[in-house]
């Protein structure tokens, strides 16, 4: 059975309450529950995790390495700036997707960029919460090499 890490970047324990024009209605704990949810379904465990401080999230992708299939990552406001999470990322080499609720190119020009990105496998991006189940179902039932022509 795979195991999964859902982790959930600054502001994201906010969810339900800020911005709901943007970020909706659902909570973090809603959104866990649909992940848990799915994992169940496709067989597969799924630990959560989330930190506003940049440095407990870079130690804790530290602490994936070896332990976890794959990561869930919505890395927030850090996505556009943190070379430590995209540091961290790459030396945990543990297949990472970069998730965001709100599709991040119709947003401020700033939020176009991702430093981590580079060291993803993938990024999905503007699916609401659902986005979270498309990377859960990305690193489950996704074959890189397959997609590759």
């Amino acid at each position: 059975m795979k195991h999964i890490a859902v982790i959930h970047g600054p502001n994201l324990n906010m969810l339900g309450k800020r911005e709901v024009g943007i970020y909706g209605g659902k909570s973090m704990e809603d959104i866990n529950a649909s992940v848990l949810a799915e994992a169940e379904r496709l067989n597969v465990t799924v630990e959560f995790y989330q930190s506003n401080g940049e440095g407990d999230l870079v130690t804790f992708i530290q602490k994936c390495r070896g332990r976890v299939g794959g990561i869930i990552l919505n890395a927030g406001a850090y996505t556009h700036y943190s070379v430590a999470l995209r540091d961290a990322i790459s030396a945990a080499e543990v297949p990472t997707v970069e998730v965001h609720i709100s599709n991040i190119y119709k947003r401020e020009s700033f939020r176009h960029i991702s430093m981590i990105a580079p060291v993803c496998i993938g990024q999905i991006c503007g699916f609401g919460p659902y986005s979270y189940i498309l990377g859960l179902r990305a690193l489950i039932e996704g074959r890189l090499d397959s997609w590759l022509v």
